[in-house]
């Protein structure tokens, strides 16, 4: 079956230095957890095994009911919810100790109401743990995104809810950074032939399919001309500081 590039998977060879990059937050977020979690977009799952050692209760949503169903067969002691958000219906004020929400935000219409609500649903002195794409560095527009952000952009929209911020940025090794710019030039070969910048005056909608298809086909070419380059990098080559002007994505902690 196929698979879209926007979830990028761990079966997919040429899928894995994305995958290793949305892997890497849960295993930084593992060490900061404690208590009640909530994670707002838990997808396929692929960071609760990581973040279960680390907390009391795990409560699950995202927009997915089969995903949702197989998720509460493979983890019966968490909770999985499918709902469309925001708002987080059903679920009490001041209920979490913690909140993770990774690679979101950016697909969500009324991005205030979404932080408004991660806000209400955490306990006092809770804290959001957030990721999204750094605009800077993305390679085209992404149709399946209803925006991007700039580091101070995404600080003051969550400055408008939350009390404090602290604002760092994941980065990759040189291997990382060798397999970006192949993907750049492997984009750049694509995009040259949007001779009327088609791709930022067309609706998403109508650009959502061929970007996946076009997308795809960068990764694979990539995986074909080095694979080693593509099927070496691990969690391991990113980490975190305090750059988050210079960053793949944002990693910003709020605390209520």
């Amino acid at each position: 079956m196929y698979k879209t590039t926007e979830i990028a998977s761990s079966e997919i060879v040429s899928d894995n230095p994305v995958h290793q990059r949305l892997l890497f937050p849960y295993i930084e977020a593992a060490k900061m957890v404690s208590g009640d979690l909530l994670e707002i977009g838990c997808g396929t799952g692929r960071g609760v095994a990581v973040l279960a050692p680390s907390v009391t209760n795990y409560t699950g949503v995202d927009k997915n009911e089969p995903l949702m169903t197989k998720l509460t067969a493979e983890y019966p002691s968490f909770k999985f919810i499918d709902m469309f958000l925001p708002p987080l219906k059903g679920i009490a004020d001041n209920t979490f100790d913690y909140i993770v929400t990774f690679q979101v935000i950016e697909h969500i219409e009324d991005d205030l109401a979404f932080i408004k609500e991660a806000h209400r649903v955490l306990k006092p002195g809770g804290k959001l743990i957030l990721t999204t794409v750094n605009r800077k560095y993305s390679l085209s527009r992404n149709p399946w995104h209803v925006r991007e952000y700039l580091a101070d952009e995404l600080k003051n929209l969550i400055l408008k809810v939350f009390p404090t911020i602290q604002t760092r940025g994941i980065h990759g090794n040189p291997k990382v950074m060798a397999y970006y710019e192949e993907n750049k030039r492997s984009v750049e070969k694509i995009t040259r032939f949007d001779i009327f910048n088609l791709q930022y005056r067309l609706p998403r909608w109508m650009l959502q399919i061929p970007y996946d298809i076009a997308n795809r086909m960068s990764r694979d070419i990539i995986q074909k001309s080095d694979g080693k380059l593509v099927s070496d990098i691990t969690w391991q080559d990113y980490f975190i500081n305090d750059d988050a002007e210079n960053c793949f994505d944002f990693f910003y902690i709020a605390t209520k």
